[in-house]
């Protein structure tokens, strides 16, 4: 047989592409079962949260951490349920990460709080003793690109169409409803009233003086992510 198709070079091509058009589609296939996708709690980022993302990206966060729990009790046992393909519906770009210097962020938002956070980019090993990541303490003075951030929900809403203003279910039984806002200046309110909530849970005198003043100091755009990764 194998003679026969070594003769045969068209055949023994379209023997290949059935072979890898099989396996790709056993990869692919299970994807689009319903047991796959969560059917609660996917809600888009808000304008603040994507801002943070935004900080997350450009400081290489996901160089050491990754977004994605496997189906192996190890990993569930230690970051929670496995991810599921549908939580990454308004992810542009993935941050699966393709390497854990530290533990995997999925499901942080379960178990730290904005304190913690706020201690941990201040002073990492002050609150994990031996780690090895570095203090971010200048984005307690950087001021988070709302801007961009709202650019992109924009962008990514005329081409996806993100299911902003709607209520959607979440996992504990409420719902959640993140608002597109209609300009630039909505845009910045909603998120300064996000980052208020989030800047009172914090000790930083000089972020919660930046915030009441109007700005919105990176760490709380991203303490804002970071708390929606659930």
């Amino acid at each position: 047989m194998f003679h026969w198709l070594e003769k045969h070079p068209f055949f023994f091509a379209v023997g290949v592409f059935v072979v890898i058009a099989f396996a790709g589609l056993i990869e692919i296939l299970p994807n689009f079962a319903k047991a796959s996708q969560p059917t609660v709690g996917t809600a888009p980022y808000s304008t603040l949260e994507i801002a943070g993302r935004q900080v997350y990206i450009k400081n290489s966060c996901n160089a050491c951490h990754s977004q994605l729990i496997r189906p192996f009790k190890s990993e569930t046992d230690r970051y929670g349920h496995y991810s599921l393909s549908g939580e990454y519906a308004y992810d542009r770009p993935f941050l699966w990460g393709s390497k854990r210097t530290g533990p995997d962020l999925m499901r942080v938002g379960n178990y730290r709080t904005t304190d913690w956070h706020e201690n941990h980019m201040w002073d990492p090993q002050g609150v994990v003793p031996g780690s090895v990541m570095p203090a971010y303490r200048w984005m307690f003075t950087n001021l988070a690109d709302v801007d961009t951030a709202y650019a992109e929900q924009v962008t990514v809403n005329a081409v996806f169409k993100v299911p902003y203003n709607k209520p959607i279910p979440m996992k504990d039984g409420s719902t959640k409803t993140v608002a597109l806002a209609d300009s630039l200046a909505g845009a910045h309110a909603s998120a300064l009233e996000e980052a208020k909530a989030i800047a009172a849970d914090m000790k930083n005198q000089a972020v919660k003086d930046a915030v009441a003043a109007g700005q919105i100091p990176e760490i709380v755009a991203l303490i804002a992510y970071m708390n929606s990764l659930k």
